[in-house]
């Protein structure tokens, strides 16, 4: 009896670690969340493969879809000529504010931002044509989002 209860545990750890890969396992990713009517938006990057999934203002969606190679060059295209890196970000504390978190896992644009504090203002406009060009992805890959 020990031991099938053993082996259950294991089973549920192994499942449990593995479905929270997918959330760590990708290229890029944006996020949008918060508010005072929460919103939850994500879209994962992995190659050419994306994984979007929103819940808010009483819509679900999830859904996967193929971006072109074309689309991920623009996308760093953009990241790099708005220095993505160089964006600077302000460290007052807000609260019950939609905030867009933008992470770049690996090559010349590799950077974790956030405008959860706010964005200086400096690199307001920088910020504004990336998170865009992360909606236009949406937009065009997704129906019904908003």
């Amino acid at each position: 009896m020990k031991n099938l209860i053993a082996i259950l545990i294991a089973i549920v750890i192994t499942i449990s670690c593995n479905s929270q890969k997918m959330y760590s396992d990708f290229d890029m990713s944006y996020s949008k969340s918060g508010g005072l009517a929460p919103i939850y938006e994500n879209l994962l990057i992995k190659g050419n493969n994306a994984r979007y999934s929103y819940e808010g203002q009483g819509k679900k969606i999830k859904t996967n879809f193929k971006l072109t190679n074309e689309d991920i060059q623009n996308l760093n295209k953009i990241l790099t000529q708005n220095k993505f890196r160089q964006i600077v970000e302000d460290h007052k504390k807000l609260y019950d504010h939609v905030s867009v978190s933008i992470n770049v896992k690996n090559g010349e644009n590799s950077a974790n931002k956030t405008d959860a504090s706010m964005i200086m203002p400096q690199s307001k406009n920088n910020w504004d044509r990336v998170v865009s060009a992360f909606q236009d992805i949406i937009t065009k890959n997704v129906k019904n989002t908003q």
